[in-house]
């Protein structure tokens, strides 16, 4: 498709240092000849309430998975209808906003803006180039704020940037361009991520199996006594987790910023972190210098960490620190605790809390002011009920468990990779022909028209565990 793409015959000089050269045919405008700012405001609060992320743009928050409580009235939220651009004031240095194809209403924070003509400027093409990285940094330039986590994009900076505009025919062949890209690159995208949760289904089932029968298909049954648990060998045991760990503890979320710790910097651990099988220390917020860490909080090797507040699905996963870096604060959407060592080697009972016994005796007990935030507490996680094999026999099923697995694992890093790989890919594409890199004229004019109707929502490919970044940028709007 995009085989032939050249660029275009004639350049000029765009007289913006961050833009360079565009096509000569094009202009070059300042937005606020193309937008105007309006405030209309909910009498009702009734209006479908509206997401803006930076990765999907402006979506009905019912179609997201935002982990936060819901305001207890939207009265005098800001109202945007079809064709508005809505900006997340506080986070356009992320390109978290976009044209909305939908009437509802927004946090009071947010920008909205209109487009004065929209047969000159299309809004399908401004929500395509707005949101590119290019974009992203010179809104950062322009926003202000007393440190990194606060910068704000206000309207009379927004109107001074210069905006790139082709001709209107222009503009609607590089959106069906970009729809077909789009389109192919989505099936790709959920073709790979159906084949990552296959493949994790086939590693849970044999992790399942191991951590709650052992690894002899022969072994001897007893009835458990717990109902999730059912029958295990004769010779474990069940406990209550709080007979097997050490203290519970929880831990500290102040304001940070909103990008990540360097690696000789404290950051605050973000609950995402125990969302995959292993623990993900790059998922962390960096500490202010206004702040002092808490030392007690640090994330030590062998902490086993909980995610006590998230979605019904994320929540209560449990990971392990293993030789983590230093200077990482546990945050107090997650607890933190030590199994002892005569119950139980840390990896193992990870796994057991991972498994469907534990998940089922946590989804049981979650409690929450909406569908999509719930909550367990301390009592919840000291009474789950854990089968518990000799330590021995613990180790060998690790060491089982491993070589079954890696291959698994290996095979879902590769896919994962792939399709960070085409995500990238879809970002510099869309980049170079928004701003006339690539003349996709020509390649526009002799593409059919889509089978399934437009293929107009870029960057929809969210994944499950994509939201933590989303639910940051829904937490300000309180």
């Amino acid at each position: 498709m995009i085989e032939g793409l050249k660029p275009y015959a004639e350049y000029k000089e765009s007289g913006e240092r961050w833009l360079g050269q565009l096509p000569s045919s094009w202009e070059l405008r300042r937005a606020k000849f193309l937008f105007r700012e309006v405030d209309e405001r909910s009498r009702t609060g009734k209006e479908e309430l509206l997401s803006v992320s930076h990765k999907t743009g402006v979506t009905p928050r019912s179609q997201k998975n935002v982990t936060m409580f819901m305001a207890e009235s939207n009265v005098g939220h800001k109202i945007c209808r079809p064709q508005d651009l809505v900006i997340n004031t506080l986070w356009a240095w992320m390109a978290a906003l976009g044209v909305s194809r939908h009437t509802g209403i927004v946090s009071p924070a947010y920008g909205v803006y209109r487009l004065i003509n929209t047969e000159t400027f299309l809004p399908r093409f401004a929500d395509q180039l707005l949101r590119t990285p290019l974009y992203a940094d010179e809104y950062q330039r322009r926003s202000t704020g007393v440190n990194s986590s606060r910068l704000r994009l206000y309207p009379e900076a927004f109107f001074r940037i210069a905006v790139v505009l082709p001709p209107p025919d222009e503009q609607a062949a590089i959106v069906r361009f970009l729809d077909h890209a789009n389109w192919k690159i989505d099936g790709f995208i959920r073709a790979k991520r159906k084949l990552i949760g296959l493949l994790n289904e086939q590693k849970q089932a044999i992790i399942h199996r191991a951590v709650t029968r052992g690894l002899d298909p022969n072994v001897s049954l007893k009835p458990s006594g717990i109902p999730w648990l059912g029958e295990i060998p004769r010779h474990w045991e069940t406990r209550k987790l709080k007979q097997c760990i050490t203290r519970i503890e929880q831990g500290w979320s102040p304001q940070c910023d909103g990008q990540p710790a360097a690696s000789n910097e404290w950051g605050v651990l973000k609950v995402g972190c125990v969302n995959k099988d292993k623990f993900n220390g790059d998922q962390n917020k960096k500490l202010p210098a206004t702040f002092l860490p808490d030392f007690s909080l640090e994330i030590r090797d062998g902490d086993i960490l909980m995610s006590r507040a998230n979605t019904r699905e994320l929540l209560g996963l449990a990971a392990l620190a293993e030789n983590p870096r230093r200077k990482l604060i546990l945050c107090d959407k997650l607890f933190r605790f030590r199994p002892l060592t005569l119950c139980f080697i840390p990896k193992f009972l990870v796994l057991a809390l991972r498994g469907q016994p534990s998940r089922a005796q946590i989804e049981s007990s979650t409690n929450g002011a909406s569908s999509s935030m719930q909550n367990i507490g301390q009592g919840v996680v000291k009474g789950l009920w854990v089968s518990m094999p000799p330590l021995d026999e613990q180790a060998v099923i690790l060491a089982a468990l491993t070589e079954a697995t890696d291959p698994l694992n290996t095979a879902i890093a590769r896919t994962e990779r792939e399709i960070a790989l085409m995500q990238e890919y879809r970002t510099r594409l869309t980049a170079d022909i928004v701003t006339g890199k690539l003349d996709v004229r020509e390649a526009a004019g002799k593409l059919p028209d889509l089978p399934i109707g437009p293929a107009a929502d870029a960057f929809t490919d969210e994944a499950p565990g994509d939201s933590d970044m989303l639910d940051e940028i829904e937490a300000e709007e309180s």
